[in-house]
């Protein structure tokens, strides 16, 4: 790789949330970022251009191969991006993941409760509950956020205002904050189907398809859009626990 080439990469890692350069070579750029611990290897291809972009290995690796499947190689454990464009959205979708994954929010709520805790001078049981709980709320959002890329879980919709974290577990049903906060008990959805999914009137399938409760009418599944063919984009074998329970204990299905 020449100096152009590696500036080139530096700014895609900078833009796309790999602000710290490790290494910067002819023949390997590594970047990190304060933001999350996983760090990205760029290295050159031996032949076609482009380069190779080994990622951490793990759930970081296994969810990014859903949708860069035919980029990726078993063998080098890299995937293969032809030019600075695709680069730039595999570093930008690593970044996000590796801000959720493994469980990253329960390590920045334990971080972000310990600061809210010291700005308060008097502290009571009560008190402290509610920092926890609003500061585990706003945790838990954002790992959604990043996890499903911005937008809904369902629709798609990327309107960060009318999105809310739904829990498959509810916070109060969880027995760790490491459960609460895992990316995997719940989903990221449009206001609607939130409301729904909270109060058990909607669930989903072992493969993602929508399933209704059936108090909810023909007219009121056509003025709430509720399509049978609705399903989650995607959906992971770390949330199959979650939404059992989600299905066994919350779901009123008749």
């Amino acid at each position: 790789m020449n100096t152009l080439e590696r500036a080139l990469i530096e700014k895609a890692g900078c833009e796309h949330g790999w602000e710290n350069v490790v290494r910067s070579e002819d023949t390997l750029v590594a970047l990190a970022s304060a933001r999350h611990p996983a760090r990205v290897n760029i290295t050159p291809q031996l032949s076609g251009g482009g380069w190779l972009v080994e990622v951490p290995p793990g759930l970081i690796r296994q969810e990014l191969t859903r949708d860069w499947q035919t980029a990726f190689s078993a063998g080098t454990g890299a995937f293969a991006v032809q030019d600075i464009s695709q680069l730039a959205l595999l570093l930008r979708r690593t970044a996000e993941l590796a801000q959720s994954l493994p469980n990253q929010a329960a390590v920045k709520y334990k971080e972000a409760v310990a600061r809210e805790l010291d700005k308060i001078k008097v502290k009571t049981t009560e008190v402290e509950c509610l920092v926890r709980q609003r500061v585990g709320q706003d945790t838990f959002r954002q790992a959604l956020m990043d996890y499903w890329g911005g937008a809904c879980a369902v629709t798609g919709v990327d309107m960060p205002e009318v999105l809310r974290a739904s829990h498959a577990k509810p916070w109060a049903y969880c027995e760790s904050d490491e459960e609460r906060l895992d990316v995997f008990n719940g989903f990221l959805l449009s206001a609607n189907l939130d409301a729904l999914f909270d109060r058990g009137l909607i669930t989903f399938d072992a493969s993602g398809r929508i399933i209704i409760a059936a108090r909810i009418t023909p007219q009121q599944r056509l003025t709430l859009q509720l399509g049978d063919g609705l399903a989650l984009r995607w959906l992971a074998p770390s949330h199959e626990t979650y939404l059992d329970w989600h299905r066994e204990k919350l779901f009123a299905g008749a």
